[in-house]
């Protein structure tokens, strides 16, 4: 979302222009992954309240909704309450870092609360008593400066692991304790100007220990001469998955949770890969399926040649057509989007009243508005970045869009909660985090921010 750090169409660009991260004083190849001594010794707040769920959104600045309709916390308030949380530990995994407004030739006032949440990241690396480390895709200017102040900074070199892709997940760990894994990336933008959605998890120790193993496989494959095992080591390997998930209790309710991965060398033994946790999310939906993804490509887009990948869009086409599900996908529209992508589109949306009208399959487009002079000046703003998809059955909120490049080459991270719609007999509560991201969607789908594809 940056001119530097590019997004979308330039992914390529930055894996051509990625540098080797802050020197490391290590000769010869790294010793077999082991997980870090913070993680092994289970640092984390002692359970003093209750484990809680909450939907987080960035809401661009003069969006609107009509009144009644459901709102939630902030993105930037909730990375700035895992930063108050933090005792031990904040580790991050990240795609790109902007966020001070300094990185396009037109500086906005709305880059403070990017700028803040920056400043205070300074603060922990500053302070020697929280463990701050950060894997990133790429070096720039921000972990520069949080390595100078005292953070621990590795580049996942995937062109270097994979030959292709980048890290593209968006996730803090703290303490092993609280988490958020969601859209938003590490830019200013992305607080102010660009509409994200994610979770916010607090006080689930047993939840959020597993995904800290996510990032401990960033965190080994950091290392400058690291190579990925044949066979990760048992430390890295979780029973927590789309087979076995965790029975988790949360905001006075109950779930079935796990988390999933990609890409699937980066799967330990146990991890279910994400392209699976989506499909079966998609297969097990009994009524209903409603997207929400910037980019929709049954195709790998990011390569030299690109190549057919339908997997997703068959099974979109095969639930509606053959079961009747309804399938409602929202991608998002702007001056990036692939042309190829309205297409792909079109093509989906064109199985709508088949069988007598039976089949319900339809596309919109979502449009973030630049509402004034100053927003239509910022580069890389103004965009849905949502990535989730909610069933009658399932929520999973993610960190990729859905392209075949971001299940087979590109770190991303899924959040899957199973708990069925209830007949609920109000709007929004807050107990269900499926019922409100269904709300949410509805809210987004019906607004006068959408049109048909």
């Amino acid at each position: 979302m940056s001119t530097q750090q590019i997004y979308a169409h330039n992914v390529r660009n930055v894996i051509n222009n990625q540098k080797m991260g802050p020197s490391w004083q290590q000769s010869g190849p790294p010793p077999p992954p082991t997980m870090s001594s913070s993680r092994q010794l289970g640092n984390g707040l002692k359970r003093s309240r209750k484990s809680g769920f909450t939907l987080v959104e960035s809401t661009p600045m003069n969006l609107t909704y009509q009144k009644g309709s459901p709102l939630h916390p902030s993105t930037y308030d909730a990375h700035k309450r895992l930063i108050s949380l933090a005792t031990k530990s904040i580790h991050i995994s990240s795609f790109y870092w902007t966020l001070r407004g300094n990185d396009t030739s037109y500086h906005d006032t709305s880059s403070y609360q990017g700028e803040d949440i920056f400043k205070r990241l300074r603060g922990i690396a500053k302070s020697e008593s929280i463990d701050l480390k950060i894997a990133q895709n790429i070096t720039n200017d921000d972990t520069d400066v949080l390595a100078q102040d005292g953070a621990q900074v590795r580049t996942v070199q995937f062109q270097r692991l994979l030959k292709a892709g980048v890290l593209h997940t968006k996730m803090w760990i703290v303490d092993d304790t609280h988490m958020y894994v969601g859209s938003a990336n590490f830019d200013w933008r992305s607080y102010t100007q660009v509409k994200e959605l994610g979770i916010l998890i607090e006080n689930c120790k047993c939840l959020v220990s597993d995904a800290a193993k996510i990032f401990e496989v960033y965190w080994y494959l950091g290392q400058p001469d690291s190579s990925i095992p044949e066979v990760w080591p048992k430390p890295y390997s979780t029973n927590i998955n789309m087979k076995n998930p965790a029975v988790v209790s949360y905001n006075q309710t109950k779930g079935l949770v796990y988390f999933s991965s990609s890409p699937p060398p980066f799967c330990p033994s146990g991890r279910t890969n994400d392209i699976d946790a989506i499909l079966g999310v998609i297969n097990s939906a009994k009524k209903f399926i409603y997207i929400s993804v910037m980019d929709y490509m049954p195709a790998f887009v990011y390569t030299q040649q690109t190549r057919f990948w339908p997997l997703i869009d068959d099974a979109l086409r095969k639930v509606a057509y053959d079961r009747n599900i309804k399938v409602y996908l929202m991608a998002s529209t702007w001056e990036h989007s692939f042309s190829d992508m309205y297409k792909f589109l079109t093509s989906l949306n064109s199985f709508h009243g088949l069988e007598e009208g039976k089949v319900d399959l339809q596309v919109r487009l979502f449009k973030v508005p630049s509402f004034t002079p100053s927003q239509r000046k910022i580069p890389y703003a103004r965009v849905c970045h949502d990535k989730y998809m909610v069933t009658d059955q399932h929520a999973y909120v993610g960190t990729s869009n859905w392209s075949a490049d971001y299940f087979f080459n590109t770190g991303g991270v899924g959040f899957v909660l199973n708990q069925p719609k209830m007949n609920h007999t109000s709007l929004s509560t807050t107990k269900d985090f499926r019922q409100q991201l269904e709300e949410v969607f509805l809210r987004d789908w019906y607004s006068q921010y959408t049109k048909p594809v």
